[in-house]
């Protein structure tokens, strides 16, 4: 799977409302927390190895 660096996101602005709404009211350790279910639960949807390491190094630069 290659990684689509293109928006791909119908309303983008709705789904970054939506992931700061779901923040809110919370302490900044349980917002680490539930930052990393959402990263595994997509990564585990996503599925590949190769397409995970590539947006990982993306995210890291």
């Amino acid at each position: 799977m290659s990684l689509n660096l293109k928006r791909n996101i119908a309303r983008p602005d709705d789904f970054y409302q939506e992931l700061i709404d779901m923040q809110r009211d919370m302490e900044e350790d349980q917002v680490q927390v539930m930052n990393a279910k959402l990263i595994l639960i997509l990564s585990n949807h996503i599925g590949d190895h190769k397409t995970l390491s590539e947006a990982m190094s993306l995210a890291k630069s």
